[in-house]
């Protein structure tokens, strides 16, 4: 059995580096070429190129853009290995539970395909079915991946940019959650929950006593992909309120539920019956009450130009990868928020903003937790799915409206009153210590004890001036130490004699002249560069 998998690593390794070769990968990795390559080496690996297109924050925006486009429609497994993998589930015969069962698949994707199927009770339902075998495929692929990237050369490519093995390993756990149908079930069930309250929104039914960790059987849904403007059309529905419907909810499973769909593009998104059906929950966000209320905080700070407010939150949202020029941090918020300052919340555009705010982040490093890095993905697909239906409505106003809509409805203003009351306790407080803390100052300052302790944040440029000062400054009293010592010994009748003064004080006005010429030399040499 060991032998065997030593074989087929080695033939996929064979099959890998064949790939890599026909498409010169010596010559670096364009993002194009990574999106082919990835195509040409299979199913696994355009599932992870799906997931490494979230990461916004890490690759540059060139390669998600290009992975974004990557096929999910894959060539479907054969019936006969759709049905081992069910019966193995079951652990009896599908024909046990389903009355019918349709052999073509409805779709097929990276790591399972659905079917349609009807229960033995009478049910429409539809069936996803892992494909046999995808998690050792995987875990074996991510393995020679990481050999791969060791091998991979440094010049002229994408390593240069990020930690490849940092990324794999991330992708690999994202994959191992998708891969489980039973947390996707679960992701069901809370989605179903939360928006059990709107009359507009539909989650299909989970049948979850048919449902394992390979199996996933859900209520069917008949309806049109919600780009679909023609049909939409033809059966009497407003476009302009289908999209603002979207928008709100999606705004509301972000900035309430905390729990959003991380691939809302319109194969997961359909209208039925005046209603927005939600499918497929495999790959969701999440985001902590933390993480939004930094997002509020940012979004307020954005509206009223506040830079300082912003780069704090930005800050304090993100994990710092490498030291932060907070200089240069508040001088790039600053351009972006000189060119969107003077534009209406209504007028901004979200995804351009949230990309380039990500660009400025990964430039200083700072990497954006996870679930904010799949909001981007999945506010990319809602703009694309809004400029098909309605171009005209912008998230960035309903975000903003709906926050002011959430926050009268949650005003309360005895708990309002309490705690301005409190910092008002607070600042009285605080303000009773002012005096003592002057006075204390003045009498160490009239005193001559006062001290003050500062942190200084040097630019290179700074550093290289200040550096070569000194060396200058050092070696120019070495030349005057020099040359008054080799001053006073030529008064001497010192021996042994060079050209009639003694050889000490000579050899001391060769040293002096050499350093002198060394420095005019070192002088002219630098500002000729």
């Amino acid at each position: 059995m060991e032998e065997k998998a030593k074989m087929d690593n080695r033939s996929r390794m064979s099959e890998i580096r064949a790939v890599l070769f026909r498409n010169h990968i010596t010559r670096g990795v364009t993002p194009e070429k990574l999106r082919v390559i990835l195509e040409e080496l299979g199913p696994t690996y355009i599932k992870l190129g799906q997931i490494m297109s979230l990461h916004s924050d890490i690759l540059p925006k060139a390669y998600c853009d290009e992975l974004i486009k990557l096929n999910s429609d894959v060539k479907p497994m054969p019936f006969e290995e759709v049905e081992e993998v069910i019966n193995r589930s079951y652990r009896e015969d599908w024909h046990q539970v389903f009355a019918s069962f349709e052999k073509e698949p409805l779709g097929s994707a990276s790591i399972a395909q659905v079917h349609r199927a009807r229960l033995l009770t009478g049910e429409d339902v539809v069936v996803k079915v892992q494909r046999k075998g995808i998690y050792d495929m995987m875990a074996r692929d991510i393995g020679l991946l990481h050999r791969l990237v060791r091998l991979m050369p440094s010049v002229g490519g994408i390593k240069n940019v990020i930690d490849l093995g940092m990324i794999l390993d991330e992708m690999w756990a994202v994959a191992q959650e998708e891969m489980d149908f039973i947390k996707e079930a679960a992701n069901v069930e809370e989605f179903a929950r939360n928006n059990a309250g709107i009359a507009y929104v539909r989650v299909p039914h989970l049948y979850h006593e048919y449902t394992t960790s390979r199996v996933l059987v859900m209520e069917y849904v008949p309806g049109c992909a919600i780009d679909d403007r023609d049909h939409l059309l033809e059966r009497g529905y407003d476009l302009q309120e289908i999209g603002r419907k979207l928008v709100n909810n999606y705004i509301k499973q972000v900035m309430e539920d905390g729990f959003f769909h991380a691939d809302p593009h319109p194969g997961n998104v359909k209208v039925h019956d005046g209603k927005i059906v939600w499918i497929d929950m495999g790959m969701m966000g999440r985001l902590s009450n933390r993480d939004k209320a930094l997002m509020e905080r940012a979004i307020q700070a954005i509206a009223i130009s506040d830079i300082s407010t912003l780069e704090s939150t930005v800050i304090e949202l993100c994990e710092q990868t490498g030291k932060v020029d907070d200089g240069r941090l508040y001088r790039e918020l600053r351009t972006l928020m000189s060119r969107y300052g003077k534009m209406s919340l209504g007028s901004i555009d979200i995804v351009n903003f949230f990309m380039e705010i990500l660009e400025i982040m990964k430039e200083n490093g700072l990497r954006l937790p996870h679930g904010m890095t799949m909001l981007g993905r999945g506010l990319n697909h809602m703009q694309g799915v809004l400029t098909e239906i309605s171009p005209d409505i912008n998230m960035m106003e309903i975000a903003a409206a709906r926050m002011r809509e959430t926050a009268m409805e949650n005003f309360d203003l005895g708990h309002e009153m309490r705690r301005g009351g409190r910092k008002l306790y607070t600042a009285a407080y605080k303000s009773v210590e002012i005096p003592p803390l002057v006075k204390s100052a003045l009498e160490e300052y009239l005193k001559g004890q006062a001290q003050v302790n500062m942190k200084l944040d040097s630019t290179r440029e700074l550093t290289d001036l200040v550096r070569r000062s000194v060396r200058n400054i050092v070696m120019g009293l070495w030349v005057m130490a020099l040359l008054i010592g080799s001053s006073i010994i030529c008064t001497t009748d010192m021996h042994p004699q060079m050209l009639g003064i003694p050889a000490l004080g000579f050899m001391g006005y060769m040293l002096a002249f050499a350093i002198c010429l060394y420095i005019f030399i070192r002088h002219w040499l630098t500002r000729n560069k």
